[in-house]
C-alpha cells in the first residue's frame, strides 16, 4: 500500500510553480506611492486639473472679457494724429513784369497735432442691443463651462464605480480560485487514499488553472479602469497605484420621475444653452433692424499746426483751435442687403425655436428611457440578491456532499459556476443601476450633488 501511495504521489502534477506564476500575474503592475481617493477627492482633482475644463474656463473668460461698454459702442473714441515734415524745392518764376524770380534750396517745414473725440449719440438702439448680446454670450460661456464640468463629473463618477466593480469582480475570482484550490486538495487527498481516480484530480486542476487565468485577466481590466480614472483627473504619474476608499456601490433608490422631470425642465444645461441660443438669435435680428433708424454722431477736436517757409513774405504761420460738429444720417438704400439679412435672421430665430424643442424632446425621452431602466434595475437588484443567497447556501451543501463522495466533480463545478455567475450578475446590476442614477441626476441638472 505504501508503494502505491508513493507511486501516485510521484506522478502528481506540480502545482506549486503554477500557482506562483498565477499569483505574479494577478499582482498589480503599478509601483510607487499609494494614495487613497474617495469619490469627492476624485471629482475635486478632476475639476482642478482636467485639461478640457481649463480650456472651457479660458473660453468663458474670453466671453466675459468681451462684455464691456466700450466693446458695445457706448464709449467715445479718442484719437490723436501728429505729423512733422517738410519740403526742399527749387523754384523758378516768370513774373508778368518780365522779371524772373529764382529760388534754390527753399526749405519749408510743417508740423501738426490734433486730438479728436467721436461718440455715437444714437444708432437705432444698436449699441444697447449689442451690449445685451455680449451679456448673453458671457452667460453662454458660463453654461458651456458648466456643461463640460457636469460631463466630466459624470464620467469620473461612472469610472470610479466601474473601478470599484472591477475590484469586486476580482474578489469573486479570488474566491473562485480558493474554492478550486480546495477542490484540488480534496481530490489529491482522495487520490492518495485510493478513493478517487487521477482523472478527477486532473480535472480539478484544469478548473483551478481556468479560474486562475480569469483572475489574471481581471487584473488587466483593473489596471485599464484605474488608468482611465487617473486620466480623467489628469494625474501626472499614471504609473502610481490609486487606492479608492469605497468597496461597495451605494445606490440612491428614491429618485422619482415627476420631480426629475420638473428639475430637468428648469435646470438641464442643454436646455439652458438652447434657450440662450434662441435669445441671441432674437438680438441679432434687432441689431440688423436697428440699421433702418437714423444715426446721430458727435465729434470734436483740437488742432494745432505750424508752418515755416524758406521763401516768400511770410516766414512762419501757426494755427490752433477747436472744431466740433454733429452728423445726422440715414441709410436710404443698400441694395436690399438689410432686407435679406432680416429675412435670414427670422429664419434663424425659427431654427433656434425648433432646436430648443428638439433638445427638449430628446432630453425628456432620455429621462423617461433611463428612468424605466433605473426602475427595472432596482427590481433586478433585489432578485439577484436573493439568487446570491440561494447560490451560497447551495454551494455549502454541495461542498459537504462532495467531501462525502455523494456529488460528482462536474456537479460541484456547476454549483460553483452558479455562485460565481450570481455574484457577477449582482455586481453588474449594481453598477448599471448606479450608472442609470448618475445619468438621471445629470439630465435633471443635479450632478453636483455628488460634489461636496
Amino acid at each position: 500500500m505504501m508503494n502505491r501511495f508513493k507511486y501516485k504521489k510521484s506522478n502528481l502534477p506540480k502545482i506549486s510553480n503554477t500557482l506562483l506564476i498565477i499569483a505574479l500575474l494577478a499582482a498589480p503592475f503599478f509601483t510607487g506611492a499609494q494614495e487613497v481617493y474617495d469619490l469627492n477627492r476624485c471629482i475635486v482633482t478632476g475639476l482642478e486639473r482636467n485639461f478640457s475644463i481649463k480650456i472651457a474656463r479660458n473660453q468663458e473668460q474670453l466671453a466675459e472679457n468681451n462684455y464691456t461698454k466700450g466693446n458695445a459702442g457706448f464709449l467715445p473714441y479718442v484719437t490723436s494724429t501728429n505729423r512733422f515734415g517738410g519740403t526742399l524745392n527749387n523754384t523758378n518764376q516768370s513774373l508778368a513784369s518780365g522779371d524772373d524770380n529764382e529760388n534754390k534750396g527753399v526749405h519749408n517745414m510743417t508740423g501738426s497735432a490734433s486730438v479728436n473725440l467721436d461718440v455715437t449719440l444714437f444708432r437705432g438702439f444698436n449699441v444697447q442691443t449689442t451690449y445685451e448680446k455680449l451679456n448673453q454670450q458671457k452667460q453662454m460661456g458660463g453654461l458651456n463651462t458648466q456643461m463640460d464640468m457636469e460631463n466630466l463629473i459624470a464620467k469620473i463618477i461612472s469610472e470610479y464605480y466601474l473601478y470599484v466593480q472591477q475590484l469586486n469582480l476580482n474578489k469573486n475570482l479570488v474566491y473562485a480560485v480558493e474554492l478550486s484550490r480546495e477542490r484540488v486538495r480534496i481530490d489529491e487527498a482522495r487520490y492518495l487514499l485510493g478513493s478517487s481516480s487521477k482523472l478527477e484530480l486532473l480535472q480539478s486542476m484544469v478548473y483551478l488553472n481556468a479560474d486562475s487565468s480569469r483572475l489574471a485577466n481581471q487584473n488587466e481590466a483593473i489596471i485599464a479602469s484605474q488608468v482611465r480614472l487617473k486620466k480623467l483627473m489628469s494625474v501626472e504619474r499614471l504609473e502610481d497605484e490609486l487606492v479608492v476608499k469605497d468597496s461597495a456601490i451605494q445606490i440612491n433608490d428614491n429618485l422619482q420621475y415627476p420631480a426629475l422631470l420638473d428639475q430637468t425642465l428648469g435646470n438641464n444645461t442643454s436646455l439652458l444653452i438652447a434657450a440662450k441660443d434662441q435669445v441671441i438669435s432674437e438680438l441679432d435680428y434687432k441689431i440688423i433692424a436697428s440699421r433702418a433708424y437714423p444715426y446721430l454722431n458727435a465729434s470734436t477736436g483740437y488742432n494745432f499746426s505750424h508752418n515755416s517757409y524758406g521763401a516768400g513774405s511770410v516766414k512762419n504761420q501757426t494755427v490752433k483751435g477747436l472744431n466740433y460738429g454733429l452728423t445726422l444720417g440715414i441709410d436710404i438704400f443698400d441694395g436690399f442687403t438689410r432686407k435679406l439679412e432680416k429675412t435670414n435672421a427670422r429664419l434663424n430665430i425659427e431654427t433656434q425655436q425648433y432646436q430648443y424643442q428638439q433638445v427638449e424632446q430628446e432630453v425628456k425621452a432620455d429621462l423617461l428611457t433611463i428612468y424605466y431602466s433605473y426602475e427595472n434595475n432596482l427590481k433586478l437588484l433585489q432578485l439577484e440578491k436573493q439568487n446570491l443567497d440561494v447560490a451560497k447556501e447551495n454551494l455549502e451543501i454541495a461542498l459537504e456532499r462532495y467531501k462525502l463522495g455523494d456529488l460528482s466533480g462536474l456537479e460541484l463545478r456547476e454549483v460553483q459556476k452558479s455562485l460565481l455567475d450570481a455574484e457577477e450578475r449582482l455586481i453588474s446590476i449594481q453598477y448599471l443601476t448606479k450608472v442609470a442614477e448618475i445619468s438621471l441626476q445629470q439630465i435633471a441638472g443635479n450632478i453636483m450633488v455628488y460634489y461636496q
